[in-house]
C-alpha cells in the first residue's frame, strides 16, 4: 500500500495487516496451548501476580489506543497531512501498533505459557520490519528533516520519554 498519487498518506496504512496478524497469532499461540498442540510451561510466579501483569498490559494497551485515537488527533494529522508529535506520540511514535501489542502480551501473560513470550518479541520484530519499509518511507519523503528530527527523539516501539536535543 504505497502513498496515494496525491503525496497523500493513505488513512489505514499497513496498520490492519500488522495488527490481525499479531491478534490472529496470539488467539493460535493461546489455542495450542490450550488445546496441548504444544508444549506448556506455567511461569514460576503465582497466578495472582501473573494474571495482575496481564491485566495491567490489557488496560495499558487500552489507554494507549485511545489516547493515540482519540487523544492525539491522528485522524486530523493524517487528513490535513501533518506529522503528529503531541500526546502519546511523544513518547512512542507508533502508539496504536505498540498498543495492540502490549494488549496481545497481556493476553499472552494470562495464558500461563512461557513459550508463548516469544511472540511479543516477533511482533516487535514485524513491526520494526513492516515500519522502516512501509511508513518510515513514506513520512520521510512526505516531511523530510522534520520526521528524521522526530525519529531522533521518540522511539518507534518503546514508550519512553522523549530525548531532548
Amino acid at each position: 500500500m504505497a502513498r496515494g498519487e496525491s503525496g497523500h498518506l493513505p488513512y489505514a496504512g499497513v496498520g490492519p495487516l500488522y495488527v490481525v496478524a499479531i491478534i490472529g497469532v496470539t488467539v493460535l499461540g493461546i489455542a495450542l496451548g490450550q488445546l496441548g498442540l504444544i508444549p506448556c510451561v506455567g511461569w514460576p510466579v503465582p497466578n495472582a501476580a501473573r494474571i495482575a501483569l496481564g491485566i495491567a498490559l490489557v488496560v495499558l494497551g487500552v489507554a494507549m489506543w485511545l489516547a493515540a485515537f482519540f487523544g492525539a488527533g491522528i485522524d486530523d494529522g493524517i487528513r490535513e497531512n501533518q506529522l503528529v508529535t503531541t500526546g502519546v506520540y511523544a513518547w512512542v511514535r507508533n502508539p496504536i501498533y505498540v498498543a495492540f501489542a502490549m494488549a496481545c502480551t497481556g493476553a499472552i501473560v494470562m495464558a500461563d505459557n512461557v513459550w508463548l513470550l516469544a511472540l511479543p518479541l516477533l511482533f516487535w520484530a514485524f513491526l520494526t520490519l513492516l515500519m522502516r519499509h512501509t511508513e518510515e518511507r513514506w513520512l520521510l519523503d512526505l516531511h523530510g528533516s522534520v520526521y528524521r528530527a522526530y525519529c531522533e527523539r521518540v522511539n518507534r516501539c518503546i514508550p519512553w520519554l522523549p530525548r531532548r536535543r
